[in-house]
């Protein structure tokens, strides 16, 4: 809850909704940035999306054996989607984080949606790009039907990982 309340004394607003500076230190993963927070690096969670898992892991394996794919398949897609998210922030990056009702997941990093300096979502733009999957876990819900659009244009137009082998 510190992480929250310190963001809401920023003053800055995105949206409407309090944000907080932040510096880009590195992409762990498609869905996940470690970030220069309020004087302390922490490992942010992106609100909202899914990627594939980029290593082998229990969830990597579980997926692979949902949806019927090798976890070949699975590690390749999450690299992809680990690539599409570095091709978009870079370390050193400034960007603005906006939270939700709930600060943290169970593993203790802040959830955020992440704003670049174009003023684009980046949680927004892995969807529409076709890199994630919509996941909204209430109560974090206040861009969901944002994330539906983008989700259904990418896998309409056969985009990132919805594109034809």
């Amino acid at each position: 809850m510190k992480v929250f309340s310190l963001f809401l004394l920023s003053g800055l607003t995105v949206a409407g909704f309090a944000t907080a500076p932040a510096k880009v230190v590195r992409v762990v993963d498609g869905d996940t940035l470690k970030v220069e927070l309020n004087g302390r690096i922490e490992n942010v969670r992106l609100i909202g999306i899914d990627t594939p898992e980029s290593k082998v892991n229990k969830k990597a394996k579980k997926y692979a054996t949902r949806s019927s794919q090798d976890i070949k398949t699975i590690i390749s897609l999450g690299k992809a989607a680990t690539s599409f998210t570095k091709s978009i922030v870079k370390p050193g990056d400034l960007v603005d984080i906006e939270q939700d009702v709930q600060p943290r997941d169970r593993y203790g990093r802040p959830l955020v949606y992440i704003y670049l300096k174009s003023g684009k979502m980046l949680n927004e733009e892995i969807i529409a790009a076709g890199f994630a999957s919509v996941m909204t876990i209430p109560p974090n819900v206040r861009y969901q039907e944002r994330f539906l659009r983008a989700y259904r244009a990418a896998r309409e137009a056969r985009r990132g990982l919805w594109a034809s082998p």
